[in-house]
């Protein structure tokens, strides 16, 4: 499993200026590379190396630097066709495909630069780093971490590290290759019914609300509303130092729940069923007023960290088919639309059970995560038997040849 460290660096006057300059450098380099990427068609990375190798260490680049800003082009590359193939760019003849499409793709002068072990060297004891720059190799950059942070780096670091800066503050994000833990087979599952109203509801009944969430989101739109139609200096520059503020705090919220839901899984000894929302907002057709609400609903984010927090704790995870899970009965299994009159109310017009919508649904989600299980896993089983059996049927038929051989040996 791989995870990332983010780790502040605290570099003098002179080093940041240095980086600064660096990450100037590479970033015009790969632009530069983009644009002869999209003019001549050629997006491999080795291809377009005989195209722009020797310009790029002409730039003043080193081997490695030119090496990672080719390859940096390569995947921008690679990630904008493999949208375009999934329909993340709309379909063929969209507005926003063809302007995707339409001119090279172009990289900021802050964007981050990948180091290998060759240009970026770590002394995690002393917490400092040596990093190659254009203007020379740069010693003794102090970076600040954690006791579990220096601890992951000192035993899992591996790969290349990104260099980022962000709001005038320079980072690392090193990569760490944490050996995978084993998943224990689950008693049964937890489900979590994903929401705006309630951000996560489980099968056990606990609901995690997006009320302070939503109520955020709204004060910080209407916030850069205010800012904006002033225009002045000093909105535009509050504009930009509060820009960020209301991702760190939903990814804030994400963790706490994320990590409630997979402490409460793993200490009961079951799974995590969660739904699978992919295209939910191509799919999903509403007001106005609420697609605001939808965009910046961050449930794919909250997925993914309950997916890497259970793989660290060797939960299992599934993902089940969200269906009319919400208008399903989870005691009769009877399916009505009538079943949910309300956003919060679910009551059975068949056996009249009765029970917090986003309850019911998880527990719907709960029930499919175990008969998910059970199919997944019945392959696997099969596949192991058969391998046994055909390992025991070897064995004899080796044993059987062994035993003709000895009674037809001439010695005996």
């Amino acid at each position: 499993m791989r995870l990332v460290v983010q780790v502040r660096l605290l570099p003098t006057r002179e080093q940041a200026a240095a980086l600064e300059f660096t990450l100037r450098a590479v970033n015009e380099a790969a632009n530069h590379v983009s644009r002869v990427a999209f003019i001549t068609g050629t997006r491999r990375e080795y291809a377009l190396r005989r195209h722009t190798y020797r310009e790029l260490k002409a730039r003043g680049l080193g081997a490695q630097a030119a090496q990672h800003v080719i390859k940096k082009v390569a995947d921008a590359y690679t990630t904008l066709h493999a949208n375009i193939r999934n329909g993340n760019l709309g379909p063929q003849g969209s507005a926003r495909r063809a302007r995707a499409t339409s001119k090279p793709i172009t990289f900021r002068a802050d964007a981050a630069q990948p180091f290998d072990d060759r240009c970026l060297s770590w002394r995690i004891d002393a917490r400092t780093v040596s990093i190659w720059t254009t203007a020379g190799r740069v010693r003794d950059v102090a970076f600040t971490a954690s006791a579990e942070q220096l601890t992951m780096l000192a035993a899992y670091r591996k790969g290349e590290s990104d260099l980022v800066c962000r709001d005038g503050m320079w980072f690392l994000i090193a990569t760490c290759d944490v050996p995978d833990r084993p998943i224990a087979v689950p008693d049964a599952f937890v489900g979590v019914d994903l929401g705006i109203a309630n951000i996560a509801t489980t099968s056990d009944g606990v609901r995690h609300s997006g009320k302070g969430l939503n109520a955020h989101r709204h004060r910080q739109r209407r916030l850069r509303r205010r800012l904006q139609a002033k225009a002045t200096k000093s909105a535009k520059r509050l504009l930009k130092r509060r820009r960020r503020k209301e991702a760190r705090f939903a990814a804030n919220t994400n963790h706490a729940i994320a990590k409630q839901i997979v402490t409460e899984a793993e200490r009961t000894g079951r799974g995590i069923a969660l739904e699978d929302l992919g295209g939910i907002r191509e799919r999903v057709r509403l007001r106005k007023p609420q697609r605001v609400a939808l965009h910046s609903w961050s449930f794919h984010q909250l997925g993914s960290f309950i997916a890497y927090k259970a793989a660290r704790a060797g939960v299992a995870v599934i993902h089940v088919d969200p269906a009319y899970t919400s208008q399903t009965c989870s005691s009769c299994g009877y399916v009505d639309k009538r079943n949910r009159p309300d956003q919060e109310t679910f009551a059975c017009t068949s056996c009249g059970f009765a029970e917090h919508a986003d309850v019911n649904a998880a527990r719907n989600i709960a029930a499919r995560g175990v008969a998910g299980w059970a199919v997944s896993h019945a392959a696997d089983d099969a596949a192991r038997t058969v391998e046994s059996t055909d390992g025991e049927e070897l064995q004899a038929r080796s044993f059987t040849a062994e035993k003709l051989t000895v009674k037809r040996s001439p010695d005996q």
